[in-house]
């Protein structure tokens, strides 16, 4: 049977000594990767990534996201060649279109031309190559290069995504798609048909990049709790989510009304608008044995990979725990 890979996000809210010891403790419990968000207003992923580098052997270590337009390629290149040295080469970049740019009065005009250049922006710096890079947002005049001596050149890409035109045009530079907000297994086979088509476009097989599905994750003895706490954390993008993924089952009455209490940021009425069988289409909440139910779902309709994203649990320690001790055990018995 194939290997899938369990991984586990931290939202970079906390003291700087706190990364280091989340990711020292989830390479204990077995988790294969840590991601670290890169969410406008939190803090840049770069220095915490830098500290779980430091107090790791083991784990995959990844940005997911950050966006070409708040940083710059040449400073993500730089910015992640680093902590691939610093982790031996475990690091992995992700990229995506990113949200809430508004805040800093950005609207990209040309979203999914960015992304595919800022990609192959970085890819050429960190070969090396001091030719020209001929790019239309992100031009390298050449003759130079990063300079210093990067530990690894073909760092693997991931891209946030769920658009087929953004899969289309970014698909030679990348290794593994993320849909993110989602635990809803009928939404692989839509990306999957995407790779398939773009695959066989741009001359790579499918097998060669893998889909990687992560969202909200509360677990906990008391199941009910554990669905209450995600009931308000999805209320935060369930809008957004609805406009990507229409095998959520949302009538178009209730749908309204859900856009209309986000539009007011009334998220306790948001929440209250989500049932238990739509909840479990957009986060992992439940008790341990659900939750791990849940990825299996996952796996089955062909993810490669799962995150667990925060908040985790009731008590983000006490989460990471249980994900550590009763979720990741579960899953490994079921691929036995």
């Amino acid at each position: 049977m194939t290997r899938h890979s369990i991984s586990i996000a931290f939202q970079t809210n906390k003291p700087l000594s706190a990364y280091g010891p989340l990711a020292e403790a989830a390479e204990n419990y077995g988790f294969d990767g840590v991601s670290v968000y890169n969410d406008m207003l939190y803090q840049p992923a770069w220095l915490p990534l830098l500290e779980m580098a430091r107090q790791t052997r083991r784990v995959r270590l990844g940005v997911a996201a950050a966006n070409p337009f708040t940083c710059h390629p040449l400073t993500m290149a730089g910015n992640i060649a680093l902590i691939d040295e610093a982790s031996q080469g475990r690091a992995t970049l992700g990229l995506a279109r990113g949200g809430w740019l508004d805040f800093v009065g950005l609207e990209p005009a040309r979203p999914v031309t960015a992304l595919r250049e800022a990609f192959g922006c970085i890819r050429h710096l960190l070969s090396g190559s001091k030719d020209p890079f001929p790019g239309e947002i992100f031009p390298l005049a050449g003759g130079e290069s990063l300079r210093w001596p990067v530990y690894r050149p073909d760092i693997p890409f991931l891209l946030g995504t769920w658009g087929s035109k953004t899969i289309h045009a970014c698909l030679p530079y990348i290794s593994e798609i993320k849909i993110g907000g989602t635990a809803n297994p009928g939404v692989i086979p839509q990306i999957q048909q995407a790779v398939n088509e773009a695959a066989q476009r741009g001359g790579r097989h499918p097998a060669e990049v893998s889909l990687a599905v992560g969202a909200v994750t509360v677990v906990a003895e008391d199941g009910s709790a554990a669905r209450r706490l995600a009931r308000q954390e999805a209320a935060l993008y369930i809008s957004i989510i609805a406009q990507l993924d229409h095998g959520l089952g949302i009538e178009p009455e209730l749908l309204s009304r859900i856009n209309e209490a986000s539009a007011r940021y009334d998220y306790e009425r948001v929440g209250s608008y989500i049932s238990d069988e739509l909840l479990r289409r957009l986060a992992f909440a439940g008790t341990p044995d659900e939750v791990a139910a849940q990825a299996i779902e996952l796996f089955e309709a062909g993810a490669g990979r799962v995150e667990f994203g925060t908040p985790h649990g009731l008590d983000e320690t006490e989460g990471v725990r249980l994900l550590g001790e009763r979720v990741l055990p579960a899953l490994r018995d079921s691929r036995q």
